[in-house]
C-alpha cells in the first residue's frame, strides 16, 4: 500500500520498456522461461527492453532466484522485486549483489489524508459520485489503522461505501466494523 508496483510500472513507462508483473506466490520457473522467451523476443526483433516486477520475490527458494541470475546478467530481464521482508535474508547474496535496494516508507499521516480526500471526492475512480463525508473522529481512526498503507483506507473506505446511511456521514463506528479483520503487522519476532 505504500506503491511498490505503482513505482515499478512508473519507471516501465518512463523507459518505454515491456511491464511485466507476477507474484511470487503464484509464479514460478516455468513462468520465467516464458517470461525470458518473450523478453529476449522484444529485444531482439524491436530493439524494447522488458522490465520483471516480481512481487513478493521473498517467497522464491533459492534455485527460483538463481534461475533469474543469467537473464539479469545478460540484461534480457530488467528485474524489479518488491518484498516487505528483510532482502538481505530472504534474496540470495548473488542476486542482491547485481541489485539497487531501495526502501519505500509508509506513507505519512499527510498523504493517507489525500488518498481519503481524494477516493472520497474522485468521481470516476473513487467514491465521490456516492458524495460521502467522513467525520473527523472517523478519518483519525481509519488513518490509525492503516499503518501507513493506502490500499487499508481505500479497502475501508468501500466496505462503509456500502453500508452508510442516508445521511452520507462515515462515522467512527462504521469503519471499526469494516476494519474489524484487519489483521495487525507483525515481523518474524511479533
Amino acid at each position: 500500500g505504500c506503491g511498490k508496483t505503482t513505482l515499478a510500472t512508473v519507471i516501465a513507462k518512463a523507459t518505454n520498456s515491456n511491464f511485466i508483473q507476477h507474484s511470487a506466490v503464484t509464479a514460478g520457473k516455468k513462468d520465467l522461461m516464458i517470461i525470458v522467451k518473450k523478453a529476449h523476443d522484444q529485444r531482439k526483433f524491436n530493439n524494447k527492453r522488458t522490465i520483471l516486477f516480481i512481487d513478493e520475490i521473498h517467497r522464491w527458494n533459492k534455485a527460483q532466484q538463481d534461475a533469474l541470475l543469467p537473464y539479469v546478467e545478460k540484461g534480457i530481464i530488467t528485474l524489479i522485486g518488491a518484498t516487505t521482508e528483510n532482502p538481505s535474508f530472504e534474496i540470495i547474496a548473488a542476486l542482491l549483489s547485481r541489485s539497487r535496494v531501495y526502501v519505500l516508507k509508509p506513507l505519512s499521516i499527510k498523504d493517507l489524508k489525500q488518498v481519503i480526500e481524494g477516493a472520497l471526492q474522485n468521481k470516476e475512480r473513487g467514491l465521490g459520485g456516492l458524495k460521502l463525508k467522513i467525520n473527523k473522529d472517523a478519518e483519525e481512526f481509519l488513518i490509525n489503522a492503516a499503518n501507513g498503507d493506502a490500499r487499508t483506507i481505500l479497502n475501508g473506505l468501500e466496505i462503509v461505501s456500502k453500508y452508510v446511511d442516508k445521511d452520507k456521514q462515515i462515522s467512527k463506528k462504521l469503519i471499526e466494523d469494516a476494519l474489524q479483520h484487519k489483521a495487525l503487522i507483525y515481523d518474524k519476532k511479533g
